[in-house]
C-alpha cells in the first residue's frame, strides 16, 4: 500500500486545475485550390492563429511535487515513448533519478517501450539499457502482468497517450493493469492525459460476444473520456467481469477541460503508434480504421495513415463530390491517387499493395464539427451504391469485430441508407452518455 494517503494529495489538486476555455483549432495545412477553399474559410483553416491553451499533464503534475507519494516505494511502469513532461524527460529517467523510489519493472503495449514496432507483431522481453531494469512485453500471449513480473512492486504506474478510441489497443492493456492491481493487492496510479478528440460519443457500443483485444469494454468507438476518466469508468461500472476491488489513483491533468482538442493545447505531438502521426489523424482513425475490414485501402502503406483512402476502381473525383455533397461538415477532400508499398515497421503488404488506386485524401478543418464515424458510414454508402460489383468486405470477421458486432456490415449490405444505419445506435449513445458523465474528472 502507498505510505500516504494519496486521496489527500489528489484532493488538493483537484481544487488546483487551471479553468480554460477551448478556442477554435487552427490548422496550418496549405489551402486546397478550387471548391474546397470555400469549405475552408467556412470551417476555419484560414482563421489567423489563436493563443493556445497551458496544459500539465499527469507527469507534470507529480513532478511539480517531487513525486512524493512514491518515496520509499517499489515501483512497476506501464508505459511507453510517449510518458514525456513538458520538458521532453520521461517518465522512467526521471523516476530513476529520484532518491528513495526503486524503479522494478518497465511494461510495454502493443509497438513496445519505444513505439517502434509494427502494430500485429509480438515483441519481446528485454532490459532498458539506460536504466538496466527489465522490460516485459504486454502484447502478445502475455497480456497481464505475471506474479513473477510484479515481485516487489508496491505500486504499479500506468502512463501512456491514447487517442480515445475503443480498438486502439492501450485501453485494452490498462483494464489488464487493472486486474492485475485487484488480484495481488497492488495500487495502480494513472498519470492522465488530455484525450486528443475531446468528448464526442459516437458509434456503436460494443454488443455483447464480440469482446476482443481490441474491443474488451461495453463503450462506443469514441467514448469521450480521458484514460484516467475511463479507468474510473471501468472500476465504477463493472465493465470487466468479475474485477474485484483495485486501489485506483488518477493523478489529473491542470488546465485541459475535456472538451479541448489537441490543436488547442501547447503540448507537442508524439505519435503513439507508427500510424498515428499526427492530430489530423487521431480526427480521422475512429471512423477510418474500419476500412481495415473493407476493401478499401486505408492509407496505410504511405505517409498518410487515415488520411488516404483508395481502390482500383474508384474515381477520386466522383467520390469526393459523393462527399462534399452530404450535411456532413468540419472537412475538405480532394481526389488523389496513390500506390501503396511495403514500408518496414509500419505497414508491410498494405492492401493493393504495388498497384495505383484512386480516391481522396480528408483534412480535418473543424474538429468540434466533424463527425469521424458518421464519415466512415456515408463513405460505405456511397462507394457500395457507386461500385456495386466492386465494394466488398475483407472478411466478415474483420469489420463485425471493429464494429463491436455486425450491425454495420448487415445495413449495408441490404443497402440502408446512411442515415438508417446512424440512427440505429442512437439510443445506446444516449444511454452511455448519461453514464459517462459520472465519471468526468474536467470542465465539470
Amino acid at each position: 500500500m502507498l505510505n500516504r494517503p494519496i486521496h489527500y494529495l489528489l484532493l488538493f489538486l483537484m481544487f488546483g486545475l487551471m479553468q480554460c476555455s477551448s478556442s477554435p483549432p487552427v490548422m496550418n495545412e496549405s489551402v486546397i485550390p478550387g471548391p474546397h477553399a470555400e469549405q475552408q474559410n467556412q470551417f476555419g483553416m484560414l482563421n489567423p492563429a489563436q493563443e493556445v491553451q497551458e496544459v500539465f499533464t499527469g507527469l507534470d503534475v507529480l513532478e511539480q511535487i517531487g513525486f512524493e507519494p512514491l518515496l520509499g516505494q517499489s515501483v512497476g511502469v506501464v508505459t511507453n515513448h510517449t510518458a514525456l513532461n513538458k520538458s521532453g524527460k520521461h517518465l522512467v529517467d526521471l523516476l530513476s533519478a529520484v532518491e528513495g523510489i526503486t524503479l522494478k519493472a518497465i511494461f510495454a503495449p502493443e509497438h513496445g517501450f519505444r513505439g517502434t514496432e509494427q502494430g500485429g507483431d509480438a515483441i519481446p522481453g528485454s532490459v532498458d539499457p539506460a536504466t538496466g531494469v527489465p522490460i516485459y512485453s504486454l502484447y502478445g500471449a502475455q497480456r497481464e502482468p505475471s506474479p513473477s513480473m510484479l515481485a516487489g512492486i508496491d505500486v504499479l504506474i500506468f502512463d501512456i497517450q491514447d487517442v480515445g478510441t475503443r480498438f486502439y489497443t492501450y485501453i485494452s492493456t490498462m483494464g489488464y493493469v487493472l486486474e492485475a492491481g485487484s488480484q495481488y493487492g497492488i495500487p495502480v496510479m494513472i498519470l492522465d492525459r488530455p484525450n486528443p478528440i475531446g468528448r464526442r460519443i459516437a458509434g456503436n457500443v460494443l454488443d455483447d460476444g464480440f469482446e476482443s483485444f481490441v474491443g474488451r469494454y461495453k463503450i462506443p468507438i469514441q467514448y469521450g473520456l480521458s484514460m484516467g476518466e475511463l479507468a474510473r469508468m471501468i472500476v465504477g461500472e463493472g465493465l470487466i467481469p468479475d474485477l474485484g476491488p483495485v486501489e485506483l489513483h488518477v493523478v489529473e491533468c491542470e488546465g485541459w477541460t475535456g472538451d479541448t482538442f489537441w490543436e488547442d493545447t501547447d503540448l507537442t505531438w508524439l505519435p503513439p503508434s507508427p500510424n498515428m502521426r499526427n492530430t489530423n489523424e487521431t480526427l480521422t482513425y475512429p471512423g477510418l480504421c474500419m476500412l481495415e475490414g473493407v476493401g478499401i485501402n486505408e492509407g496505410r502503406g504511405t505517409e498518410f495513415p487515415f488520411e488516404y483512402i483508395g481502390t482500383p476502381y474508384m474515381d477520386g473525383a466522383l467520390i469526393a463530390r459523393a462527399l462534399l455533397g452530404t450535411e456532413l461538415t468540419g472537412f475538405t477532400v480532394e481526389p488523389i491517387s496513390y500506390t501503396p508499398i511495403d514500408m518496414p515497421g509500419v505497414a508491410m503488404n498494405p492492401l493493393f499493395e504495388g498497384q495505383e488506386v484512386h480516391g481522396v485524401k480528408i483534412v480535418v478543418t473543424s474538429p468540434g464539427d466533424f463527425a469521424a464515424i458518421d464519415f466512415l458510414v456515408h463513405l460505405l454508402v456511397i462507394t457500395k451504391k457507386l461500385y456495386p460489383d466492386d465494394f466488398s468486405w475483407r472478411s466478415s470477421r474483420g469489420p463485425d469485430r471493429l464494429w463491436g458486432g455486425p450491425g454495420l456490415r448487415e445495413m449495408v449490405d441490404a443497402g440502408n441508407t446512411a442515415e438508417e444505419i446512424i440512427a440505429s445506435y442512437q439510443a445506446e449513445l444516449n444511454d452511455f452518455s448519461a453514464i459517462q458523465k459520472k465519471y468526468q474528472i474536467y470542465g465539470k
